[in-house]
Parts: C-alpha cells; sequence; structure tokens
C-alpha cells in the first residue's frame, strides 16, 4: 500500500492535508466465474466495514454475529418501561467527529449526505470545582486551534503555557505512527502530563475526558494512545472538536440500513450465531463451525472485541502461529463502564446541552439529554413532559458494585443538574460492560496487525494497531477496510481508498524543532 498527498483527491471534510491512503492497484471487481468465500466473524464497525469492502468487489461474504442486532458496542435493543413505552436501550452516547471519515463513508453507503447524522454545537467541558471549558469558538485549524484554546480557557493560560516544560512538550508537534509509541508507549498518561507541567486543571478538563474515553484511568493508559488523539483532535486536524450524533437510536438510524445494503450485494447476514471455532483447511481456507452449523471459506477476517477474539483464538488453536496465539493471549480489557439511562417525570431545564463533559464529580464522566438530538427520545419527552437522561462512568474500580454505582451516579447528577433532584425516575436501564480494549503502558507491541502470518487470515477492531493515526470508532472502521483491502490485494483486486488526518505534525518549523528536541 502506498500513501501520497492528492489534492484533487475526494474530501470527506474540511481539512485540505488530510491524507489520501491508496489501495494496492488491481482489477475493479473479482473475477466473473471465479467465486471466493469470506467468513466476518463479528458485527460491529470493523466487521461491517470488512463485509462492505469485500462485497462490493464481488465477494461472496457470510458475516456472522453472535448477539441479536449488528452493531457491536453501538449496537441497541428494544425495552418496554413501566408506561408501557417501547423504547431503544444501547451502550450509550458516542460522538461522530468530523475526521472520522472512513467510518462516515461507510455511512455513506446508505446515507449519502449524512442526513441521519445531527451536529452538535459545542463539546463543554465541566469541572466540579464550577469550572468550565468549551470548543464552541475555538478555531478549527492548528496552530490557531491551541492558541485559541489558551486565549479562550479559564483552565489554561498564558502564564500556565510559560510554566509548561518544552522539551517535554516537543512530542505533541510531530506526531507519527508508529514512531509515536516508540518513544512513548513505555510512560503513562498521567505521568507525560506531568512531566511537561501541564496545568491541573486544564489536565482534568482537557486530557483526563478524552483519555477516560479510552475506557481507562490516565495511569494505566499509554501515553502515545493519549499524544495520539491530541494530534486527531487538535494539533494535526483542521476538522476540530466539532461531531455529530446519530437524530435516531443507532439500530434505525445506521445499522439496519446498512444491513439491508449488505444483503443487497449478496451478503449472508446471520445474526444469533456465535462462532465456536475457526479451523484451517489443507487447502488454504477455513472451516467457521458455529452452535449450529459447519461452513468453509476461502478466507477470514476476525473482527470481534478483546475477550471475544481472545476466546476464540484459544478455543482453535491452529490459527496463524504459536506467537500470534500468544500475544492475543495476553490482550486484556479495559477497566469495566458504565451506563444509565433515566426516564425522568419532569424536563431538566431548557439550557441544558445535548452533551456535557464532566470531571471532578465522582465516576460521573458525561451527561447526555438525549431528547436534545434523538427523534424517539424527543418523542417520549413530548408526550410525557419528561426528560431522557444518559449517565456514563469510564474505567470504574475493578471490584466495584452495580447497585452503588449506580447511585453514585444519579447522586453527581443531581449536582451537575440541581433540578433533577425534583425528578421522579419513571424508569431506568443500565449497561455494565468490560469489553473494551485496554491500551496499557507498554502494551503495543502484544496487539494485533490486520495482517497474520496467514495471509487469509486478518484482523480488524479498534484493539488493531495501524500505521495510520486513527482511534476509537474511526481505527474501528479502517482497520475493518484495511482486512478487506488485504484479502482483496491476494485476488489481485483493487480495494477502498482511505482517509486519515494528517500523518505528521502539520508545520515543517515545529517538526524541525520536535526532531531536535
Amino acid at each position: 500500500m502506498t500513501r501520497t498527498r492528492r489534492p484533487d483527491a475526494a474530501r470527506r471534510g474540511r481539512d485540505r492535508r488530510a491524507r489520501t491512503v491508496l489501495p494496492a492497484p488491481g482489477t475493479p471487481r473479482v473475477a466473473v466465474g471465479r467465486p471466493v468465500t469470506a467468513a466476518v466473524v463479528g458485527g460491529g464497525i470493523a466487521g461491517l466495514a470488512a463485509a462492505t469492502g469485500l462485497a462490493e468487489k464481488g465477494v461472496r461474504v457470510t458475516l456472522y454475529e453472535r448477539d441479536p442486532a449488528l452493531g457491536g458496542r453501538l449496537s441497541g435493543r428494544p425495552t418496554v418501561l413501566s408506561d408501557g413505552s417501547t423504547v431503544t436501550m444501547s451502550r450509550g452516547f458516542h460522538a461522530f467527529f468530523r475526521q472520522y471519515y472512513n467510518l462516515r463513508g461507510l455511512l455513506r453507503r446508505t446515507d449519502p449526505g449524512l442526513a441521519r447524522l445531527r451536529g452538535l454545537p459545542d463539546y463543554p467541558l465541566r469541572h466540579g470545582s464550577g469550572v468550565h471549558d468549551s470548543f464552541r469558538h475555538v478555531p478549527r485549524t492548528p496552530p490557531w486551534s491551541a492558541l485559541g484554546f489558551v486565549a479562550l480557557s479559564p483552565t489554561f493560560t498564558l502564564r500556565d503555557l510559560a510554566r509548561m516544560n518544552p522539551v517535554a512538550a516537543l512530542p505533541l508537534l510531530d506526531v507519527r505512527v508508529p514512531e509515536v509509541y516508540e518513544r512513548l508507549d513505555d510512560v503513562s498518561a498521567h505521568d507525560f502530563l506531568h512531566s511537561i507541567r501541564f496545568p491541573e486543571a486544564a489536565h482534568h478538563l482537557a486530557f483526563e475526558v478524552f483519555s477516560r474515553s479510552f475506557f481507562a484511568d490516565p495511569r494505566r493508559l499509554s501515553a502515545a494512545e493519549m499524544v495520539l488523539m491530541f494530534h486527531i483532535y487538535f494539533l494535526g486536524s483542521a476538522e476540530g472538536l466539532l461531531f455529530d450524533v446519530p437524530d435516531e437510536p443507532f439500530p434505525a438510524a445506521l445499522w439496519e440500513p446498512l444491513a439491508d445494503y449488505l444483503r443487497g450485494h449478496g451478503v449472508d447476514v446471520r445474526t444469533g450465531a456465535r462462532v465456536e471455532t475457526v479451523e484451517p483447511t489443507e487447502d488454504g481456507g477455513f472451516v467457521v463451525a458455529t452452535d449450529t452449523t459447519e461452513r468453509r471459506h476461502d478466507t477470514t477476517v476476525l473482527a470481534l472485541d478483546t475477550e471475544g477474539l481472545g476466546s476464540l483464538v484459544a478455543r482453535s488453536p491452529h490459527l496463524a502461529d504459536a506467537g500470534w496465539r500468544e500475544r492475543i493471549a495476553r490482550l486484556r480489557a479495559a477497566p469495566p463502564f458504565l451506563v444509565s439511562r433515566l426516564w425522568l417525570d419532569r424536563p431538566v431545564a431548557a439550557d441544558r446541552p445535548g452533551f456535557l463533559g464532566t470531571s471532578g464529580y465522582g465516576t460521573l464522566d458525561n451527561v447526555s439529554v438525549l431528547e436534545r438530538w434523538e427523534g424517539e427520545s424527543a418523542r417520549w419527552a413530548s408526550r410525557t413532559g419528561g426528560s431522557v437522561v444518559e449517565l456514563h462512568a469510564y474505567a470504574l474500580p475493578e471490584r466495584a458494585v452495580r447497585d452503588v454505582e449506580q447511585k453514585r451516579l444519579v447522586e453527581q447528577l443531581h449536582r451537575v443538574y440541581p433540578e433533577t433532584r425534583a425528578a421522579t425516575v419513571v424508569d431506568a436501564r443500565h449497561e455494565w460492560r468490560a469489553d473494551c480494549p485496554l491500551f496499557p503502558v507498554g502494551g503495543y507491541r502484544d496487539r494485533p496487525t490486520v495482517r497474520t502470518s496467514d495471509p487469509a487470515l486478518v484482523v480488524a477492531g479498534d484493539l488493531v494497531r495501524t500505521d495510520l493515526p486513527v482511534a476509537l470508532m474511526e481505527r474501528a472502521a479502517t482497520s475493518g477496510f484495511l482486512a478487506a483491502n488485504a484479502l482483496l490485494e491476494r485476488w489481485g483486486v483493487r480495494g477502498q481508498t482511505l482517509w486519515t488526518v494528517p500523518d505528521r505534525g502539520r508545520s515543517a518549523a515545529l517538526r524541525g524543532l520536535a526532531r531536535l528536541g
């Protein structure tokens, strides 16, 4: 695969320096009369991207998903409230940032204008001490974004900037993959921030909120991941910290239309199908066995979460090679997280934002008022006069007690939005999970790449390491397309063109300074 800048390439955002990632050259589609098959194990974002990339090129794809619905960590399920309303419960708020070029490209398959996404006007942050920050008026293009943040932020002043350690902060000026991991993967995000003397208040608001989005305490999170995040969202991209959210629950807005699209391209979508084993065959293919069927495929994409990948590989002892299987066995999931959704009998204050990031409120990491953007919640709120409020707690203690943590979140909501003290909870639903990948200090070496020692076996997901500046949902989508491209390359077929934020610092002068440092 080659990488180049193409000023005339189709853009997925406003950043003229976004990178175009070209696939290997080849024919447009698999040759007629030469059927090839692929199993995609996992129906989350990565698996859906891989299935899309393969099916569009003429590969016969079978998509296996163990849950009843597609979407992985962005799936949803119907539930009936005590008032008789049928609503959709999911695993909570996700921000679709403008620099998620490949995820947004996947969604464009069924929504070319992204009309099902709605932009929120701000990314507000609030600390328990009462300090507020906002990115609404911060310029989006670096370096003005950083200067604007300093000029407008009450938590990061010019005096704080002068106190920072400029030499220690130089890695922020020229972030490249995989070099950033070679330099900083053995340092924690917490220790890196202290080494550059980042101001404590801004530490909580501008970094802890983001680092906890990786479902890990900053003391356990690799500094390389945090610095890469800073590049993707702030210093490296001109898209800024603006984001969109689906205007209906995830199944209706995103995955049901995409499932129909895939079926239209011949994909056999099998939900409720848990894959038990994947075994190589003597002719170079694989037998994929579920609890009810066995089926041979020429190639396989493993697009699973950390636990799912580890357990499947443990049950399939002949996949790839022993060293790869050992590294997979060492992968660990992040600490548990909690999503609590409350249906209240009265509205929150009219000026409350749709989303608020929080710090200093115990385990509460953000608050969403869903009727501000989601149609289903807005209809319920209009009908009842209430509100639908969602609370997130990332990276809970390993031995946290569910009932206790659920009560604590509600107590913190009352601190953040005091008017909710008088509200009655009509109903509540809680999601308690521990299946997000952990990016621990020193863990980069064990993370799988897209390709394995078996050219017919590839891996996709947000746990996968790539040589591209991507993270979270965008890493899942990008790795899914990369996995499809790797298999298509074997058949001489040209894969999907991809885009990323710039893969180095934007300023030649600052890049030189970073190298000097």
